[in-house]
């Protein structure tokens, strides 16, 4: 598996990415090789819209003891 960071690139009426020789070498790979890719956006998340829209099932206190059991009570 190869992860990197870059940026889209317009060629003709199309976008490319770049991946360094050196992270195919590293991989293995080789001209014509079949890969899947998984693209991820970057996108600011504005905190203070969610903050409080999420309605939990179970009160807060009960999460925490149920956190708390589990990490220290093996």
């Amino acid at each position: 598996m190869i992860e990197l960071e870059t940026r889209l690139r317009r060629w003709g009426n199309s976008f490319g990415i770049v991946i360094p020789i050196s992270k195919i070498e590293k991989a293995g790979m080789k001209e014509g090789d079949e890969v899947k890719t998984l693209i991820m956006e970057e996108k600011k998340v504005n905190l203070r819209k969610l903050f409080g829209t999420f309605k939990f099932k179970k009160p807060t206190q009960q999460m925490m003891r149920e956190i708390d059991k589990e990490l220290y009570n093996d």
